[in-house]
């Protein structure tokens, strides 16, 4: 019985909602940080590979199960940018608050009616390093870029990203909120649908 997955990321903010979504199963999510495992080189084109590409690094230096996540912000305006980009947005090495910056930059003279956006979301989940049929799931969430920051909730673009079912940002929207209606919340519920059967006789 798995008890134990590594996520590849050092991201706070993740490991908390993951941290929170798999307490139900007796799974405990451990950041890669714990095991001293540096980042992986995110050189894929797609979420997809870069997804790959982190938890095929986080399995072969812990020995154990591996979940990564690698998701990002469509901005329709923008071509789909910053995409796979979303976390650097701005350059290496700057946070959320220069992204967002950049963002609403970016977007200055967009009217609303063009600002569609949405966040994307692929997890992978390897059981180890040379795992050949690693489990892939998808989910994504609708909504469009605000023109200044609302709420303090959450991190990244939500507090720039309008959800337009609970008529309030992303930032605004209590934990439970955000994983009813999230990109990674969909795909975290396609992975535990997944995912079960395989825990049971693991």
């Amino acid at each position: 019985m798995i008890n134990k997955i590594v996520l590849a990321s050092g991201n706070r903010g993740k490991l908390k909602e993951f941290g929170e979504i798999f307490a139900p199963l007796q799974i405990e999510v451990m950041p890669q940080s714990d095991f001293a495992v540096h980042d992986a080189e995110e050189t894929g084109l797609s979420f997809v590979e870069n997804a790959i590409l982190k938890a095929r690094h986080a399995a072969r230096i812990t020995g154990l199960p591996a979940l990564a996540d690698d998701s990002g912000l469509e901005v329709d305006a923008l071509n789909g940018a910053p995409g796979i980009y979303s976390a650097r947005y701005a350059g290496e090495g700057c946070g959320d608050d220069e992204n967002n910056a950049k963002l609403l930059q970016a977007l200055a003279q967009v009217p609303e009616d063009k600002r569609s956006a949405r966040f994307q979301c692929v997890l992978v989940f390897m059981r180890h390093a040379e795992d050949p049929t690693p489990l892939i799931c998808q989910g994504s969430w609708d909504g469009r870029i605000l023109t200044e920051p609302r709420g303090h909730n959450g991190f990244g673009y939500d507090p720039l990203f309008y959800v337009p079912e609970t008529g309030c940002a992303s930032a605004e929207l209590t934990s439970e909120q955000k994983q009813q209606y999230s990109h990674r919340g969909k795909a975290v519920r396609q992975f535990i649908n997944a995912i079960g059967p395989w825990l049971k006789h693991a």
